[in-house]
Parts: C-alpha cells; structure tokens; sequence
C-alpha cells in the first residue's frame, strides 16, 4: 500500500509521537481518599503545565501530601482546598473551588475535574474552561450535561470540583504567527502542519493519486485491509440496486 499512514506510525511508538510524560509536571490526581471524612487543604501555587490547557494549582493536604489539581477560575495562592467525602452534607456547606462527591451537590451546579469511576481522580471537563452541569440525582447515579451538550449517567460517589475551569481564554488569544502554533504543538508531540491523504502522492497514502483533476480517490477500504488501514468510509455490506 506504501508508505504507512499516521494512525499506524503512531501505534507503532516512535520518539515522533511519543509524549515524555517526564517533562510534565506531575499526575493531575485529587491525590487523596478519605472514606466518609474531611480532608483540608491550601493551595500552595498555581503554575503553567506544558501538558494541560488549563493552570494547574498544588495543593497540600494537612497531612502532608501534595497534589496537582486543575485550578478553577477566580484561585489564588494561600487559598483553603477541602475534599469532603462525607455521605450528607449541607447545600450551605458547599463552597467554590472545593471537591465533593457529586450526590451531594445541587441540580444547576457547576463542577469540573469530574470523576468517571469513583477514586480515578478525575477525568471529564479538566480542560481550560471547561464545566459540566448537573441535571438530576437519580439515586445511585447522577445524570451530567457536558461541554458537549450531551448528557451522561454517572456514578454518584464520584468527586467533583465545584466552580470552572481556569483559563477560559485559551482559544480567544490568536496563534498570530505559525511558528507560535508550531512550538505549541510541538510541547505535547502532536503531527503538524497536517494534511490530507488525498494531497499525498500515490505511494504517500492510499488516498494519494496524480492525477490533477481528480483529487483523491474511492474512500472505502479494502474488505481485506488489515487494522490500521481501514479508513475511510464504513463498507457497505453490498452494493447496486436491489434486484
């Protein structure tokens, strides 16, 4: 087929699109679990991480762990950080830029940093400015409206942050300059510039061709093609009229 296209030289895990987690920053991770208890803390600095849009705040617990969490709109050093995980607590009780589980919270509450299984330290909305609301508490499961408009049922043990995400005005600021948007995404190892396999030469990609006037060619991939070659449209089981 020649040369081989981006999702398999990604998979084959080469240095080109390899991301050295050890240059970040640290795991991004509530960092902590106590059972049906409190747990205070101080944010002790917000930083920039090269691996995450939104800023980053650390934070050390009163017993001595520290942590790096998404920081929220509006955080500051020397800011008190509480992980309540206890089973009922007062809506009074709630406040800004702390995790709670989310059977606890309101309908109409903002939270990010959401948890998609219990303990897993947070996995939905960590971007920057990026939230979900709660919808309803159903029992055992809580339903959420995501950045998406989406609605989804989780579990409602899980923790969350209540407020934003920091650094909602990421994509207002212009790249300006190409070389900008190139360092950028050169941070996190991502293919750029990028381009269409129907710009490529015949033995680039299997969409290339050389032909000028006809750009591209049949989108569907060989009944036989093995994984990673199967792009392009889904194959119709049969094709023609119906006789």
């Amino acid at each position: 087929m020649g040369k081989r296209i981006i999702s398999q030289r990604r998979g084959r895990g080469t240095s080109t699109y390899k991301s050295y987690s050890n240059r970040f920053e640290g795991e991004v991770t509530y960092g902590a679990f106590v059972k049906d208890g409190v747990l205070n803390g101080k944010v002790l600095d917000v930083m920039h991480g090269r691996a995450h849009s939104s800023p980053l705040m650390k934070v050390i617990y009163e017993n001595g762990k520290e942590t790096l969490l998404p920081a929220y709109n509006g955080c500051y050093i020397g800011k008190e950080f509480i992980l309540d995980m206890r089973e009922n607590i007062r809506e009074e009780e709630v406040r800004e830029g702390s995790a709670y589980l989310i059977k606890n919270l309101s309908e109409g509450t903002t939270i990010y940093n959401v948890e998609f299984v219990p303990g897993d330290g947070g996995r939905i909305a960590r971007s920057g400015g990026s939230s979900v609301k709660i919808v309803s508490q159903l029992g055992k499961f809580t339903k959420i409206l995501l950045p998406s408009k989406k609605t989804k049922l989780i579990n409602s043990n899980c923790r969350a942050i209540v407020g934003v995400a920091g650094g909602s005005g990421r994509v207002e600021k212009p790249f300006v300059k190409a070389g900008t948007k190139y360092y950028k995404m050169k941070k996190t190892n991502k293919l750029y510039p990028r381009t269409s396999g129907g710009k490529m030469a015949a033995h680039d990609h299997p969409f290339g061709n050389t032909r000028s006037l006809r750009k591209g060619n049949n989108k569907i991939a060989p009944k036989n093609a093995p994984p990673g070659r199967k792009v392009g449209m889904i194959r119709p089981k049969r094709t023609g009229g119906k006789n």
